[in-house]
């Protein structure tokens, strides 16, 4: 069967950034690889980032957690999106660490019978405001923690991708102080982890014990305003989204194109038929965005419907019907890239990525 779409992940360039990062950080790396590995495949990816140096895995969700150990994953393993009421036994036996965020929580990870204790992470908000102890932080007590076995303490930045803002201090010094806390109570070899991709490239003295880099094990810049291209940032984008042309046709000057008649052509000009839509995962409302094809770019042209959109090719095109265009990728060749993808979506290459669907077969290169 021939795919009329494709997302290409280059498992090479996973190990590499994975190499990059680890060098710039200087201490373990988690390699994050929630929502299925940002939408390129979580156990394929899993395994390269391993294979290139990352010495953990981290998921938002437990049953992301045990699909890796399914796959023969045996490395360590945190799940941080893991509520009051989930299967905590399930997680012991499978070895999975569990990030705790509230009394609650830790109460029922503290019930968990047999043999081995449940292996625990406490996440502390230190100004997210978003996951993570704050009120609660004082109340805890032996009680409460007599039951699991307290692995690590982290939290999270809300603006590493603001090189210099004063809220990156402010989140730090906070860390630093719950963690002495936790070390004042004789708790001294525990896995202290705060950086993202973004304070891993820039802001070195946050590093800690281990660093969790998602969108930079991508090849994708944190953000492209402020810290620049992944090409400036070393990295190298994984992820080439292709797909066929199922149609080129000539139309004259003024033809109206799409569902609205949004855009209406400017000259005689030929048109092509890209073979997705926003059901695979491209923005229906991206402008100034379009396909690589025949060594140039060709903009879309009207709305995106759910399976297909239309790119103006140019009336000198020589592309034709079943020729393949670059919807995305590393920008090399003069393709476009998820970060452009990001901007005329008024979006960011995160959900470039990973809402790339089901339909588009990943395709794996070593």
């Amino acid at each position: 069967m021939t795919n009329r779409a494709e997302a290409v992940v280059d498992l090479s360039a996973i190990k590499a950034n994975v190499a990059l990062l680890k060098a710039k950080a200087g201490v373990d790396l988690l390699a994050v690889v929630k929502a299925d590995a940002y939408g390129h495949g979580l156990v394929p990816v899993a395994k390269a980032a391993l294979d290139g140096g990352a010495s953990w895995l981290g998921v938002a969700l437990l049953e992301e957690a045990i699909a890796l150990r399914k796959a023969g994953i045996t490395a360590p393993i945190l799940a941080w999106l893991v509520p009051p009421g989930s299967d905590f036994q399930s997680a012991t036996d499978h070895e999975i660490d569990i990030a705790i965020a509230s009394l609650k929580t830790l109460n029922e990870v503290a019930t968990v019978k047999g043999a081995k204790r449940p292996r625990v992470h406490l996440e502390v908000d230190t100004g997210m405001s978003r996951g993570g102890f704050l009120g609660e932080w004082d109340q805890i007590d032996l009680q409460h923690i007599q039951g699991v076995e307290i692995v690590g303490i982290f939290s999270h930045f809300a603006r590493a991708d603001e090189p210099g803002q004063p809220q990156n201090l402010a989140q730090l010094n906070r860390f630093k102080k719950m963690v002495a806390n936790l070390e004042s109570a004789g708790y001294n070899n525990l896995i202290r982890h705060i950086s993202n991709s973004a304070a891993t490239l820039v802001d070195h003295p946050a590093a800690f014990d281990m660093v969790r880099t998602g969108i930079a094990l991508y090849g994708l810049t944190p953000d492209l305003k402020s810290m620049g291209t992944s090409k400036s940032l070393g990295l190298k984008p994984v992820m080439t989204l292709r797909a066929k042309l199922h149609l080129v046709k000539d139309v004259p000057t003024g033809s109206p194109v799409g569902y609205g008649a949004t855009d209406v052509t400017k000259s005689d000009t030929r048109l092509g038929l890209v073979a997705m839509g926003y059901a695979d995962g491209i923005p229906r409302i991206a402008k100034n965005a379009g396909v690589f094809v025949d060594g140039k770019r060709a903009p879309i042209i009207g709305r995106v419907s759910m399976d297909q959109f239309v790119v103006d090719l140019g009336a000198a095109s020589a592309a034709q019907s079943g020729d393949w265009v670059t919807v995305f990728g590393p920008g090399d060749s003069g393709e476009y890239t998820a970060d452009e993808w990001g901007s005329a979506s008024g979006s960011i290459n995160y959900e470039i990525v990973t809402r790339i669907g089901p339909r588009v077969p990943r395709i794996y290169e070593l």
